[in-house]
């Protein structure tokens, strides 16, 4: 085989190509669905993790007063 890079079912072609792409870009003022989903979620996490913090130091701190 001379050309190492050719591949036969053309799997490992397309996903390169499919990495390669890079994004159209947007009109100033449009919505980007692709990033804005994940700033919510992460959002929410991090006020759970607060939520759950609060409840322990405050468990922590009834149990010390009593």
């Amino acid at each position: 085989m001379a050309d190492n890079d050719y591949d036969p079912a053309g799997s490992t072609q397309m996903f390169r190509a499919f990495v390669d792409e890079t994004p159209a870009p947007q009109a100033p003022g449009s919505v980007s669905t692709y990033g804005s989903s994940s700033g919510g979620s992460r959002t929410g996490v991090i006020a759970a993790v607060v939520v759950v913090a609060l409840v322990v130091i405050g468990a922590v701190v009834w149990l010390a007063v009593k």
